[in-house]
Protein backbone atom coordinates (compact mmCIF):
# COMPACT_ATOMS: atom_id res chain seq x y z
CA UNK A 1 0.00 0.00 0.00
CA UNK A 2 2.79 2.41 0.87
CA UNK A 3 4.59 1.71 -2.41
CA UNK A 4 1.44 2.57 -4.35
CA UNK A 5 1.20 5.90 -2.52
CA UNK A 6 4.84 6.67 -3.31
CA UNK A 7 4.24 5.94 -6.99
CA UNK A 8 1.47 8.55 -7.09
CA UNK A 9 3.68 11.34 -5.76
CA UNK A 10 5.05 13.73 -8.40
CA UNK A 11 8.66 13.22 -9.48
CA UNK A 12 9.41 16.96 -9.26
CA UNK A 13 9.43 18.85 -5.97
CA UNK A 14 6.07 20.29 -4.99
CA UNK A 15 7.15 23.91 -5.36
CA UNK A 16 8.30 23.29 -8.95
CA UNK A 17 5.02 21.62 -9.81
CA UNK A 18 3.01 24.49 -8.34
CA UNK A 19 5.11 27.09 -10.20
CA UNK A 20 4.58 25.26 -13.47
CA UNK A 21 0.85 25.14 -12.80
CA UNK A 22 0.75 28.88 -12.16
CA UNK A 23 3.03 30.01 -15.01
CA UNK A 24 3.11 27.58 -17.92
CA UNK A 25 5.73 28.20 -20.58
CA UNK A 26 3.72 29.48 -23.54
CA UNK A 27 6.39 31.15 -25.64
CA UNK A 28 10.04 30.96 -26.42
CA UNK A 29 12.56 33.78 -26.26
CA UNK A 30 12.50 34.18 -30.04
CA UNK A 31 8.84 35.23 -30.06
CA UNK A 32 9.24 38.07 -27.56
CA UNK A 33 9.21 41.40 -29.36
CA UNK A 34 10.34 44.81 -28.20
CA UNK A 35 7.44 46.56 -29.94
CA UNK A 36 6.45 48.50 -26.84
CA UNK A 37 9.37 50.88 -27.29
CA UNK A 38 9.22 53.58 -29.91
CA UNK A 39 11.97 53.62 -32.47
CA UNK A 40 13.00 57.26 -32.16
CA UNK A 41 12.08 58.12 -28.57
CA UNK A 42 13.58 56.52 -25.52
CA UNK A 43 11.44 55.47 -22.60
CA UNK A 44 12.86 58.29 -20.47
CA UNK A 45 11.95 60.96 -23.01
CA UNK A 46 8.42 59.54 -23.33
CA UNK A 47 7.98 59.70 -19.55
CA UNK A 48 9.34 63.27 -19.47
CA UNK A 49 6.75 64.30 -22.06
CA UNK A 50 3.98 62.68 -20.02
CA UNK A 51 5.00 64.31 -16.73
CA UNK A 52 7.51 67.17 -17.13
CA UNK A 53 7.59 68.08 -13.44
CA UNK A 54 9.49 64.95 -12.32
CA UNK A 55 12.80 65.99 -13.94
CA UNK A 56 12.16 69.54 -12.77
CA UNK A 57 11.83 68.28 -9.18
CA UNK A 58 14.97 66.20 -9.50
CA UNK A 59 16.94 69.12 -10.94
CA UNK A 60 15.72 71.42 -8.17
CA UNK A 61 16.62 68.85 -5.53
CA UNK A 62 20.19 68.52 -6.79
CA UNK A 63 20.54 72.30 -7.21
CA UNK A 64 19.45 72.97 -3.62
CA UNK A 65 21.68 70.24 -2.22
CA UNK A 66 24.65 71.46 -4.26
CA UNK A 67 24.12 75.08 -3.20
CA UNK A 68 23.76 74.18 0.47
CA UNK A 69 26.85 71.97 0.39
CA UNK A 70 28.87 74.85 -1.09
CA UNK A 71 27.41 77.20 1.51
CA UNK A 72 28.46 74.81 4.30
CA UNK A 73 31.90 76.47 4.52
CA UNK A 74 30.38 79.78 5.57
CA UNK A 75 27.75 78.48 7.97
CA UNK A 76 29.30 80.29 10.90
CA UNK A 77 28.64 78.84 14.32
CA UNK A 78 25.60 76.81 13.17
CA UNK A 79 25.90 73.13 14.01
CA UNK A 80 26.47 70.72 11.15
CA UNK A 81 23.31 68.73 11.97
CA UNK A 82 21.12 71.86 11.89
CA UNK A 83 22.60 72.90 8.55
CA UNK A 84 21.99 69.43 7.08
CA UNK A 85 18.42 69.37 8.39
CA UNK A 86 17.70 72.75 6.77
CA UNK A 87 19.19 71.48 3.51
CA UNK A 88 17.03 68.35 3.61
CA UNK A 89 13.86 70.30 4.38
CA UNK A 90 14.49 72.76 1.55
CA UNK A 91 15.21 70.00 -0.96
CA UNK A 92 12.21 67.92 0.09
CA UNK A 93 9.98 70.99 0.01
CA UNK A 94 11.00 71.70 -3.56
CA UNK A 95 10.33 68.11 -4.62
CA UNK A 96 6.92 68.03 -2.91
CA UNK A 97 6.04 71.33 -4.56
CA UNK A 98 7.06 70.02 -7.98
CA UNK A 99 5.02 66.84 -7.47
CA UNK A 100 2.00 68.90 -6.39
CA UNK A 101 2.23 71.15 -9.43
CA UNK A 102 2.65 68.06 -11.63
CA UNK A 103 -0.47 66.44 -10.20
CA UNK A 104 -2.46 69.65 -10.68
CA UNK A 105 -1.22 69.88 -14.27
CA UNK A 106 -2.21 66.27 -14.93
CA UNK A 107 -5.67 66.85 -13.44
CA UNK A 108 -6.10 69.98 -15.57
CA UNK A 109 -5.06 68.06 -18.68
CA UNK A 110 -7.28 65.03 -17.92
CA UNK A 111 -10.41 66.73 -16.59
CA UNK A 112 -10.52 70.06 -18.43
CA UNK A 113 -8.59 69.84 -21.70
CA UNK A 114 -9.58 66.31 -22.78
CA UNK A 115 -13.35 66.80 -22.21
CA UNK A 116 -13.20 70.01 -24.27
CA UNK A 117 -11.43 68.21 -27.10
CA UNK A 118 -13.90 65.32 -26.95
CA UNK A 119 -16.82 67.76 -26.95
CA UNK A 120 -15.43 69.59 -29.99
CA UNK A 121 -14.86 66.29 -31.80
CA UNK A 122 -18.45 65.24 -31.04
CA UNK A 123 -19.81 68.55 -32.31
CA UNK A 124 -17.87 68.25 -35.57
CA UNK A 125 -19.38 64.83 -36.31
Amino acid sequence: MRQEALKRLPKKPLWVTSLLAIQPATHSLKTIKMSSYEENDSKLMRKVKENPFVPLGMAGFFAIVGYRLMKMKSRGDTKMSVHLIHMRVAAQGFVVGAITVGVLYSMYRDYIVKPREEQKAAEQK
